[in-house]
């Protein structure tokens, strides 16, 4: 299920919250300067409160309102400005070509900033209709700015009421995610699902779920202050443990296919590892709810019948029907989502009640887990060469609001051809893959809008009523603005249209002027896409460097971590979170490359591979923690510790050789080989001599770490193919 589109989640969900907060504040600050003003006073204020409120994002409360003013400080500059200029023609042209492109620098201070950009642009766009003299703007420009501050501070109040609840709302739509990731895994055990494909998709879920469990750090791990934030923390950190383990459950999912492929002990394993993916969707649930989760999800149907299948199949395997190998796998498999099982338990009774100590790592300076946002004008400046992609979209988005202008101009109805310049600065975005996205949005979106507002017209006459479905509009425009434009699209349409129709009821010849304004918009947006283009695959060499040296830098702290050369976690942690922030990156160019013209496309195979087996080393990583965690008792410890110094090197050096082999033209020496395992007694304390082959766990140490082995020339593989692509 999808958290934010699923009736019974989002009514309870931060989305639908900051719809409801938005459309409280803009409407209700409106109305209240009604009672004491006129009316273009009032729309002024009005805007003033929206273009604030789309800074209105889920976060700290520091974090909040210096976002916030930001928007407020920034609009009213630009309302200003915009408004000196209306009155000559060529003035205000020359001026919103200037402001287009400043707000599109703004893009090179990455997500966060978008926001801001976007309302630059949108204030920029319904300031640009102002004709008033000096005195006038400068009286706008105030009521404006008077509209944006009491915006920010009804927000603050309310998200100072809400803080508890809003980092609920985060942590619940991060187990949501990691539930769809263990619905995912659980498909592998489906004999009529395509691994390769399905190891795709779940590496972009692992992606999605990454981007959602940083948006809970950001909130959660930040001053903890009672003991409901406490749960909260401690909730947190089982997501991210059992995360972990199901991270280690990856199996040898082809051999168990192989062998077992008429057993119904697969299906079996599959409704499991389903069943465990609805407990934790119990979870999130009750977390959006406020309230204390308890295990409602019974195994033992599935349990009763894999034990039976295993009991089965053991004969099978003495009587030679089974292979042992896969029986083996079959049963660490089933070991894993038992202990899974478990410690789903575990994250319901964190739910419940503080369990203990909150997690060392809280002791610590988290700034590096958490996500960090400067501002520094030297980002800025140093971003203003030719071949720096934001400064090409600056320029790609100047000259299309340019000749957005120069139509708008050429209509013969010129009451709301801003309308053409907003839909350029809504379409046209960094990448050609958004743009693509935003275009098909934006034109389905305004069409089924204007239809559904044509119908509301013809049918509902009563203020009232208009009034309570322009409100609904107005909470779901913001609402779904993240998560499914469309959806925003079709409501802001909405939303405009039935303001007009209540301000100047005989304005029904608004709607066609909406679609051709949006359409004549939504092609100049579509044409300037291709102008100045930074196509994707220009930037994949840095971006799977990127990868492969995070890669060695997780490798290298897991190694110390096993070995018990690290005092705790944290390094791990950090780099684990690196790790998975350079996959983001890769993955996210990948999918953008997709939507890009084919003749653009470049490795799209290899970089799936490359992804996957980077994922796959990421797994085997944890599968040796969790094997060494639950063999500790009579472990060979120098052995061990051999075996792995044995295995980081090498994998390390094969790694470092797949950065060479992204240069074709680089000369590229060959990997050492693997060190051989030992097996000649070791010696142990008190000069006990022991033979690692006698611990249960040193063959199953071996295996893993001959996958990894595997994995990792895989990667050097693809990179060299990569490498020799790009470079054609």
């Amino acid at each position: 299920m999808h958290y934010a589109l699923d009736l019974r989640t989002f009514i309870f969900s931060h989305y639908f919250y900051t719809g409801l907060r938005i459309a409280t504040g803009v409407v209700g600050l409106t109305l209240l300067v009604l009672q004491f003003s006129d009316l273009p006073t009032a729309m002024t204020v009005c805007i003033g409160a929206l273009s604030t409120s789309l800074m209105d994002l889920p976060s700290t409360l520091r974090h909040k309102f210096n976002e916030m003013l930001s928007s407020v400080l920034l609009g009213t500059v630009v309302t200003l400005i915009i408004s000196l200029c209306a009155p000559f023609h060529w003035l205000l042209s020359v001026m919103l070509v200037i402001v287009t492109f400043l707000a599109c620098m703004m893009v090179v201070y990455g997500k966060k900033a978008m926001p801001l950009q976007f309302s630059a642009l949108f204030v920029m766009t319904l300031a640009m209709e102002n004709t008033t003299n000096v005195e006038q703007s400068f009286f706008h420009a105030g009521q404006f700015l008077a509209g944006g501050l009491a915006y920010l501070a009804y927000s603050m109040a309310v998200s100072w009421f809400l803080r508890s609840r809003i980092k609920q709302q985060v942590l619940a739509e991060a187990l949501f995610e990691l539930a769809r990731y263990i619905n995912i895994k659980a498909d592998f055990y489906d004999m009529h699902v395509d691994l390769n494909s399905q190891f795709n998709t779940l590496v972009r879920q692992q992606i999605v779920l990454a981007e959602k469990q940083q948006a809970s750090r950001d909130l959660i791990l930040r001053d903890p202050r009672n003991q409901q934030d406490a749960i909260l923390v401690q909730v947190h950190f089982g997501m991210f443990d059992l995360y972990e383990h199901i991270l280690s459950t990856h199996t040898d999912y082809a051999i168990l296919r192989q062998h077992l492929a008429d057993a119904e002990v697969l299906t079996y394993l599959r409704d499991l590892v389903n069943k465990a993916a609805k407990d934790i969707e119990s979870i999130a649930y009750a977390v959006t709810r406020k309230r204390a989760s308890f295990a409602s999800v019974s195994y033992k149907a599935e349990m009763r019948s894999i034990d039976a299948e295993l009991q089965q199949l053991q004969q099978d395997c003495l009587a030679g029907k089974v292979s042992e190998e896969a029986l083996d796998i079959l049963r660490a498999a089933y070991g894993k989502i038992v202990d899974a099982i478990d410690m789903i338990q575990q994250l319901h009774h964190a739910t419940q009640s503080v369990q203990g100590p909150l997690p060392v790592l809280l002791g610590k300076d988290m700034t590096p887990f958490l996500t960090q946002q400067k501002y520094q004008l030297g980002v800025l400046v140093a971003n203003l060469r030719w071949h720096s992609p934001t400064f090409r979209f600056a320029v790609r988005a100047a000259l299309a609001i340019s000749c957005g202008l120069l139509a708008a101009d050429a209509l013969p109805y010129a009451g709301h051809g801003y309308w053409i310049v907003l839909t350029i600065a809504i379409i046209l975005k960094p990448s050609f893959s958004q743009t693509k996205q935003r275009r098909s949005d934006r034109l389905i979106g305004t069409l089924i809008g204007c239809v559904a507002t044509a119908l509301i017209l013809r049918f509902v006459h009563e203020p009232v009523a208009l009034l309570g479905i322009l409100f609904m509009a107005t909470v779901a425009a913001p609402a779904f603005i993240y998560v499914k434009y469309r959806y925003t699209a079709i409501a802001a349409s909405m939303q405009i249209l039935l303001q007009i129709n209540l301000v100047i009821p005989s304005s029904s010849q608004v709607i066609g002027e909406r679609l051709i304004d949006t359409l004549i918009g939504a092609v100049i947006a579509t044409a300037f896409s291709f102008v100045l283009p930074s196509w994707e695959y220009r930037t994949l060499p840095q971006l799977i460097k990127n990868v492969l040296k995070s890669n060695q830098r997780f490798l290298d702290a897991s190694n110390k971590l096993m070995q018990g050369k690290a005092l705790d976690d944290f390094i791990y942690r950090l780099s684990r979170k690196r790790f998975l922030d350079s996959m983001s990156e890769l993955v996210s160019t990948l999918v953008r490359m997709l939507d890009e013209p084919v003749s653009k496309h470049r490795a799209v195979e290899n970089l799936n591979q490359f992804i996957v087996q980077n994922y796959l080393v990421m797994a085997h990583v944890a599968a040796l923690r969790m094997l060494l965690r639950r063999n500790a008792e009579g472990m060979p410890q120098a052995a061990v510790n051999l075996e792995l110094d044995a295995a980081t090197t090498h994998v390390c050096k094969t790694l470092g050789l797949a950065e060479l082999v992204l240069d074709p033209a680089a000369p590229v020496p060959a990997p050492d080989a693997p060190a051989a395992s030992p097996s000649a007694p070791v010696q142990q304390e008190g000069d006990i001599q022991a033979k690692p082959e006698n611990w249960p766990a040193w063959h199953p140490l071996q295996q893993r770490v001959e996958l990894l082995y595997e994995d990792s020339e895989k990667i050097a593989v693809n990179s060299a193919a990569i490498g020799r692509i790009l470079a054609a």
